[in-house]
Order: structure tokens, then C-alpha cells, then sequence
């Protein structure tokens, strides 16, 4: 007997900062359908999930919640496992950075990359995106915001070990040249190509000092290791390598045919992992497919817009696969995919109600009304016949021609196809009539043996996307396999099939009903507005004018020591410097404040906190439970009287 060809496929591991909704959970159920159809056509597959816990986002977080950063990643993460669960995702690993494996693997990995001389030891000082965990270059701002989120960035200076990206480049550049399929689609290799290699690289910050939660620089006590050096590393450590010893998965299963990950996070995978991949001395993955995003309509999901939808909801209302249709039907292969509600319906009437529900409901009726339930005969041949044969054997090929190149809408497609024949092949025959006379009984019962058979190669084609619906249309039509090399032939039910109960696959949906329920959720969902804090009592204006409000330019801020509230701040204010405490310190990093011109009451008198001097109050704004500096936009020159 020999070898199984190996598979080795993997999701980018979901971060743990809150609940996935919908367009972060589409790349799992893409991946999964992706996993199945090469277990399908017979490869040794492992399929590789999990969570990303670590970072300076994940302690905010925390700390906010007043939790442990572990206390809440467990929860995030075992949300995320349900989920996967729940979307009958076929994982063979689920790893957490967090696992006590992982991090010692990571801590070999940066020690080995460390004492071969790819890594130093130097002083970081630049922007820093704190949702992407990603440090930018000035000329990298885009508007002076992050590049990837467009969110804000902060000034951070920080003692750092450093990598030597640019040591890698050219080998990265001949890599992509002489494998075309390394980045897909063509269009994100272009943007990595032109944006990011063709430029230079610049050496890449791998550790950080400012806050604690990551993995411990185990030689350097006070370093936590780049959070993406830790989650990229998943993808061998899973396996069990570390730079000592590499473990059986690991030899069987590396390099991975393909990592799919989100378009967003494409320069990590394919800049940065296959540089720390060379330097290791280990392959690259095959492939690397940047997928787009699925919207909401033409917006990114956002739960103060109302329009976050939860996969938990859409299975409450539709059921898992056609969750899984829909998503995977209608994501394009290199464009941005929407979501909607009222789409959503529309596909799920047409498409699986109407065209694929109706086909197998009326033929197994058929049966059960024609011949008590039983195949009866394949002796007749008609007009029609081969024409459906054809379509139904040739389909089998081109899904698989398709998924090769992970096009699975378009495999969808091709398995619509065949669905949509025999149910013109139907109108055609029409069963109805030869049923009225009792010479045609011998070419009705193969009309319906023809339709029996098609539609066991569509559950066998349809296992990989919606395998509970195959699994269904399985036992309705009496089939024992459904399996790809059976589904290459037309004829394998045996006459005598007893077929099961006609049982509708979907129920159509009545839109409007529907549409006003799902309204009435997402409105309940949304952010509720803050409410207005009453008005006080009014003042004379000749009370505001005994308050010296000024503007001060932030040339230091830092917490006090043996205080969780407070920050020391040192303000420019015109010529002279003032220094000022304020109770901010749980909302706010203190490098994130420095430059900013904010607004102080500077003829307050002078108090003693925690043995300093305080002259003056910094003035905020509370949002949300949380107190937000007052800033003024940075043109105005500090000590300006606020009048």
C-alpha cells in the first residue's frame, strides 16, 4: 500500500482581544472546507487552529476589565474553540501561545536566532500600533496613523533586542521569483513585492520592556518577545520542533502546503516568518493565500454601527451549513465579500431551499410515491441521460481542478451545476406523466435511478462544504459511499436501494418575517448611546473668568512609583516647565501622552500626592467609564490662555 501524499494546512491563530464575529470567523470555515476536500481525494491531512494570547492589547484589556491577562484569554479562547465547534470545523490541532510547550519553544527559538548574531541588542525609538501590535517608520504613517488600521500610533522608546531582517532580503526576493505560487493571489505578491521588499527592509524590534504579558526573554529578564515572533512560531512549534530537537509531526507534516490568513496580515507571513524561517535553517511554507475580508454590506464590522453579526446567531436562524454555504458561496476569490441579511435569505430560498432542497425532496417522493421507496431498475435508456451523466462525472473533475487552486466559490459553482441539470433533467422526463402509464413504469423507475445516482455525487461532492447536508442526502437516497473515487462513477447504487423518509433539507423562509426579527436583534445589539450627565447649576461668567485654563505641550510623562493612579507629568507651558499629576494612569500607557498638547486649570494651588508637588489640573473628558485626556490640535503654541 503506499503513502498518503501529506497536507499540512493552517488558519493565522484568532487574537484573543474579544469574540469573533462573522468576518473574522469566515477564514476557519474557508479553511476547513479546504481540509475536507484533500482528505476527500485521499491526502494525509492535518489541519492546524488555535489562539493568539499574548500582547500589549490583550494586558490593556485585562487590566481595564480588572482581570488577569490569563483569566481573560481562557474565556476569549474558549469562546473561539466553541465556535469552531459549533461550525463543525474538522481541526487535528488546536494550539494557545499560552501553552507551556509553545512558549518554551519560542524562548529556544529567539535564544538560537539570538546567539548565531541574527538578533541584538539595541535601543528602539518610533510608532508604535498598539491594536496591530506593529512598529512603523515615519515615512510608513499613512496620514500619521497606522498603515494596516489606520488607527492612532504612539512615540515609544524602549530598550529592545532587534532583528536582522535585511540580512534575508535578497534570499526572500529569489525565493518569490522562482515560486510564483509562495503569495496568493498575484495581486497581494505585488503589494508585498513593491511596498515592502523593494524599498528595504528595516532591522524588525522583537522585544519590548513596557509592559509584561508575552514570552518571557529567558536570558534577559525585563524583554518580552515581539508577539509576532510568538504567534507566527505556532505553525513548527504545534508540530513539536525547537531548534534542539524536531518532532515526529513536524518531519511528517513540514512545510505547510498553505497558511490562509487575512489580506491584513499578509506582510507578517510573508515578509517576516519566512526570514525567521531561513535563519532557522528550515523550508518555507509552499504557499501563503491572503484572503479578503467579508463586510457588512460595504462596511467593516463594528458593534457601535449595530452591524456585528455573531456565527452563533446566524446558526441560531439559518443552521450550520448553510452558514457554511453562504460564506464560502460568496466570498470572492480576491475581492472583498459582503454580508447581509436579506441576501443571506435570498440565497438560502434559492439556492438551497428551492433548487438543491427541491431536487432531493421531490425524487426520493417520487420513489416512496412510485415504487414504495425502492430503486427498482437502470434498464431503459432515454433521451437526456448521458447528457446528465456527463455533467454529473465531468463536475467531479472540475471541483477538484478548482480547489487546487482554492477557488471554492467557484467549486460551489460547478456542484450548482450538476444540481441544477438534474433538476431540469426532471422537467424534462417528466416522472408525473410516465407514472399514468403502466408501460413506462421500466423507463420511470430508470429516470429516478438516474436522479438517485446524481444526487449521490452531489452529497459526495458537497461533503467537504456542507457535511451535515451530504451526510442527510446521504441516508434519504439508501447510499453506503459517498466517497470521491466512487463519486468518479455513474451506476454504483445497487437496484433494490431502499431510500429513506423525504425530508426537506431547508424550509423556506418567509423574508419579511424574518428581516423584522433579525432587525429587532441587531437593534437590541447595538451600543447603547451614553446618557447625558445633567446639567449643573449655572455659574456667572465672571466664576469662569477666575479659571486660568492654558494649553501645555507634554515633554515627560511617567508613572509614579507605588501608585496604580497616578501619572507625573511635565508640561512645556510657553517658557517655562510645570509639573502636574493626575489620577489617568489605568487609561492610559505614559508614552502615548508625550507631545501631545493638552489643556490644564493652572491657578489651582499647589497639592502633595505621594510626596510630589502637583501645579494644576489636567483636564478630562469621561467616555465610556473611562477618563480621556483633553488635547488641542498641535498647532497651538503651548501656554496659549483658553478663553
Amino acid at each position: 500500500m503506499c503513502n498518503k501524499e501529506k497536507y499540512y494546512i493552517t488558519t493565522a491563530i484568532a487574537y484573543t482581544s474579544k469574540k469573533p464575529h462573522i468576518g473574522n470567523t469566515y477564514e476557519i470555515i474557508l479553511t476547513d472546507a479546504i481540509a475536507r476536500f484533500n482528505r476527500y481525494i485521499g491526502k494525509d491531512v492535518y489541519f492546524l487552529t488555535g489562539t493568539d494570547e499574548h500582547g500589549q492589547k490583550i494586558q490593556e484589556i485585562a487590566e481595564e476589565a480588572g482581570i488577569t491577562p490569563q483569566q481573560h484569554v481562557d474565556v476569549i479562547a474558549g469562546q473561539i474553540r466553541e465556535i469552531a465547534d459549533m461550525l463543525n470545523i474538522s481541526y487535528d490541532g488546536f494550539i494557545r501561545t499560552t501553552d507551556e510547550d509553545h512558549v518554551k519553544a519560542v524562548q529556544q527559538i529567539f535564544k538560537k536566532l539570538y546567539d548565531q548574531g541574527d538578533i541584538y541588542k539595541s535601543e528602539y525609538e518610533g510608532w508604535y500600533c498598539t491594536p496591530c501590535e506593529s512598529f512603523w517608520t515615519d515615512t510608513q504613517l499613512m496620514d500619521g496613523k497606522c498603515p494596516d488600521c489606520g488607527r492612532e500610533v504612539h512615540k515609544t522608546k524602549e530598550e529592545a533586542y532587534f532583528f536582522k531582517m535585511s540580512k534575508y532580503q535578497d534570499r526572500l526576493m529569489e525565493h518569490i521569483e522562482k515560486h510564483p505560487e509562495f503569495i496568493q493571489p498575484e495581486s497581494r505578491k505585488k503589494e508585498m513585492v513593491n511596498n515592502f521588499l523593494k524599498p528595504g527592509l528595516q532591522d524588525l524590534c522583537v522585544s519590548r520592556t513596557s509592559f509584561t504579558w508575552g514570552v518571557p526573554v529567558e536570558f534577559d529578564p525585563g524583554h518580552v518577545i515581539y508577539v509576532w515572533i510568538d504567534a507566527l512560531s505556532n505553525y513548527i512549534t504545534a508540530l513539536g520542533y525547537t531548534p534542539e530537537e524536531q518532532g515526529a509531526l513536524y518531519k511528517k507534516y513540514w512545510p505547510a502546503d498553505v497558511h490562509i490568513i487575512g489580506k491584513d496580515i499578509l506582510r507578517f507571513h510573508t515578509i517576516y516568518w519566512p526570514i525567521i524561517l531561513m535563519a532557522l535553517g528550515e523550508p518555507l511554507p509552499k504557499q501563503v493565500f491572503g484572503h479578503p475580508w467579508m463586510l457588512f454590506g460595504e462596511e467593516k464590522m463594528s458593534k457601535s454601527r449595530g452591524n456585528v453579526i455573531y456565527a452563533e446567531d446566524l446558526v441560531r436562524h439559518f443552521g450550520v451549513d448553510a452558514v457554511r454555504y453562504y460564506a464560502l458561496h460568496e466570498m470572492p476569490f480576491a475581492q472583498d465579500g459582503t454580508i447581509t441579511y436579506d441576501v443571506f435569505i435570498s440565497r438560502f430560498n434559492s439556492d438551497l431551499a428551492n433548487t438543491l432542497g427541491n431536487l432531493v425532496n421531490r425524487t426520493v417522493a417520487m420513489i416512496q410515491k412510485y415504487f414504495g421507496g425502492v430503486l427498482t431498475g437502470n434498464t431503459v435508456s432515454g433521451a437526456f441521460d448521458e447528457e446528465l451523466k456527463t455533467v454529473a462525472l465531468t463536475a467531479v473533475e472540475k471541483v477538484k481542478e478548482k480547489m487546487a487552486t482554492l477557488h471554492v466559490a467557484d467549486s460551489l459553482d460547478e456542484i450548482w451545476t450538476v444540481v441544477n441539470r438534474a433538476n431540469k433533467y426532471i422537467d424534462e422526463t417528466t416522472p408525473w406523466v410516465l407514472a399514468k402509464d403502466e408501460n413506462e413504469k421500466p423507463r420511470l423507475a430508470t429516470v429516478l435511478y438516474h436522479l438517485a445516482e446524481t444526487i449521490r455525487i452531489i452529497a459526495s461532492l458537497l461533503s467537504s462544504f456542507m457535511p451535515e447536508t451530504a451526510e442527510n442526502i446521504r441516508r434519504q437516497i439508501g447510499a453506503e459511499d459517498i466517497t470521491f473515487e466512487r463519486a468518479k462513477e455513474f451506476g454504483i447504487l445497487p437496484v433494490g436501494t431502499k431510500v429513506g423518509e423525504p425530508v426537506p433539507l431547508f424550509a423556506r423562509i418567509d423574508a419579511e418575517k424574518k428581516l423584522e426579527e433579525l432587525a429587532a436583534e441587531m437593534e437590541a445589539q447595538k451600543e447603547p448611546e451614553m446618557e447625558l450627565e445633567p446639567y449643573k447649576a449655572p455659574v456667572e461668567f465672571s466664576d469662569f473668568e477666575k479659571l486660568d485654563i492654558r494649553v501645555g505641550k507634554v515633554l515627560v510623562c511617567e508613572k509614579v512609583p507605588k501608585s496604580s493612579k497616578l501619572l507625573r507629568f511635565e508640561l512645556e507651558v510657553g517658557n517655562e516647565r510645570r509639573q502636574i499629576l493626575s489620577g489617568i494612569a489605568k487609561y492610559y500607557q505614559p508614552e502615548d501622552l508625550i507631545g501631545k498638547n493638552v489643556l490644564f486649570i493652572a491657578n489651582f494651588p499647589p497639592r502633595k500626592m505621594m510626596g510630589l508637588e502637583s501645579n494644576g489640573m489636567i483636564l478630562s473628558a469621561e467616555h465610556d467609564g473611562k477618563l480621556v485626556v483633553t488635547t488641542t490640535l498641535d498647532g497651538i503654541q503651548s501656554g496659549a490662555c483658553i478663553v
